[in-house]
């Protein structure tokens, strides 16, 4: 190569420079390329598998540095409790509504569980709503549960869909604030089906609702369709269910006594309401008599006021004493390591009362001695639910001892009945009391009177047994309740099976 300038002439040789292929260079920028996208990419994985599993990036990070793995993390293993299916409910069965009807419960738990079996009847044959049942809140007891405090209401409605429809609380359009007075009236006790469809029903077809506002033995013991007599049972030993808190508290009594050994549940009326109302002072002081008298005299809905305490006794009409009863189950040859729960709430005389008894039998117990003060703290002045403590305490028992036939007692003898004929002693108060008074006086030794007091009883244990029925006479009669014979097999017509009432029965 020359190069020429004004003044020189230079020559240069040409330079031979390296050429590199376009090929070659093509290869080496794709791979370049590729790396940087892999690189890229496997940043991504890493932070994608973060998020979603953590093992990932940590048995990836290991190989890539070729460490000795960690051992994998260990996770305490929880036992996850899943919550039972809910129930399978009952078709809802549908009927044309005749109208609402609304009850308010009167008396004490158990006279309120039969009443509400009853208007659940009423309901189902005459084809009405019921509203939830009001209970008593001014009776003696003054107890102002609800409904929904001592059962399980949920349980209550959807458990008897398929026979009645059954609603909280009237619908709105019913209310005082609507201009509506709703008719009130008290349904003739011991009724039968026909009563109620030829008079009440004609008034809810007229008014559209009723309140009635009593409902204890509103409905007959007998004469009743098979099928009503099978549902004033289904209410009773399937719907009328009380509420989780009560049964855990019961059961937890049932478990307490169970563990020490069977057990009798005694349930000793000896409560300053009976004596008071029944007119019953025996084994009382004049200062405790007149006391008793004053109460009955204070309550003007109790209409008996002048009662003759020993006449009533000698008719087997009143409660036994807490000493009677004493002497009766050592008759009856219960010994000193019996084990005896009282299913009743203050005795009258509080423990001077109860001294014989504690004495015969040292293991006597109460549920306030089986629990902690602030268990039962919230059953305090509500004498329902603590009577629900009782009811399944007696009716769990090995043996049930009622010393007065009132509704508590003869509640728990059908449901006695109902689980298998568990053994009821069912007292005869008015031979006892002669045994008794013969004892007392040394006319009767007590060989002697150990042996009658358990020949009486021979044949008054809770067996099966017809329901005494006397016409026109249903107070005297047996109880639905305390013998619900038509629940009491499988088959519909069961009397084959069951022997008459003993007649001595008469004087519970």
């Amino acid at each position: 190569m020359d190069f020429r300038s004004e003044g020189s002439h230079v020559r240069c040789d040409k330079i031979q420079v390296p050429v590199v292929h376009r090929t070659r260079l093509k290869s080496w920028f794709i791979w370049v390329c590729s790396s940087i996208l892999l690189w890229t990419c496997l940043v991504q994985l890493v932070a994608v598998g973060e998020l979603w599993h953590p093992h990932f990036v940590s048995d990836f990070s290991n190989k890539l540095s070729r460490r000795t793995p960690l051992p994998p993390l260990r996770v305490k293993e929880e036992v996850v409790v899943l919550p039972p299916p809910p129930p399978v409910l009952p078709l809802a069965r549908k009927y044309r509504i005749n109208g609402f009807l609304r009850v308010t419960s009167n008396g004490g738990l158990n006279q309120m569980r039969a009443a509400i079996c009853d208007m659940v009847t009423v309901a189902r044959f005459l084809n009405l709503t019921l509203v939830v049942p009001e209970l008593d809140k001014t009776s003696f007891w003054a107890d102002d549960s609800d409904f929904e405090d001592i059962f399980d209401v949920r349980h209550f409605i959807d458990s008897l869909r398929d026979e009645v429809r059954i609603i909280r609380r009237l619908p709105k359009r019913f209310s005082r604030k609507h201009g509506v007075q709703l008719l009130v009236m008290q349904p003739v006790s011991w009724s039968s089906e026909k009563y109620y469809l030829q008079q009440v029903l004609p008034l809810f077809q007229k008014h559209k609702v009723l309140h009635f506002n009593k409902t204890d033995a509103r409905l007959a013991n007998n004469g009743l369709p098979h099928d009503l007599q099978k549902l004033r049972c289904r209410v009773n030993f399937q719907a009328l269910k009380f509420t989780p808190k009560i049964e855990a508290l019961g059961y937890k009594v049932i478990r307490v006594l169970q563990g020490r050994g069977p057990f009798v549940a005694l349930h000793l009326r000896y409560e300053m309401d009976m004596l008071a109302f029944s007119g019953c002072t025996h084994g009382c002081t004049e200062e405790e008599a007149e006391e008793l008298k004053r109460m009955r005299y204070a309550y003007p809905w109790w209409r008996e006021k002048e009662i003759n305490s020993e006449e009533r006794r000698s008719q087997g009409l009143c409660p036994l004493t807490p000493e009677e009863a004493t002497l009766i189950l050592q008759a009856l040859g219960f010994d000193n390591k019996t084990q005896i729960y009282i299913a009743s709430g203050e005795i009258y005389g509080s423990e001077r009362r109860l001294a014989a008894l504690r004495a015969a039998f040292p293991q006597t117990v109460k549920k306030e001695m089986l629990l902690d003060p602030y268990e039962l703290r919230q059953f305090r002045n509500h004498s329902s639910q603590m009577a629900a403590l009782d009811f399944m305490v007696a009716v769990a028992s090995d043996i049930f001892i009622p010393t007065y036939d009132g509704n508590m007692a003869r509640v728990v003898e059908g449901h006695r009945r109902y689980l298998g004929f568990k053994r009821t002693i069912l007292l005869d108060r008015k031979r006892l009391v002669e045994l008794l008074d013969l004892y007392h006086n040394g006319t009767l030794p007590w060989d002697g009177f150990s042996i009658a007091v358990r020949e009486v009883h021979e044949n008054r244990i809770g067996q099966p047994v017809l329901r005494r029925v006397i016409p026109d006479k249903p107070k005297e009669e047996d109880y639905f309740y305390a013998n619900p014979q038509e629940c009491l097999c499988a088959n519909t017509d069961c009397q084959d099976g069951l022997v008459p009432a003993n007649l001595s029965q008469s004087s519970k």
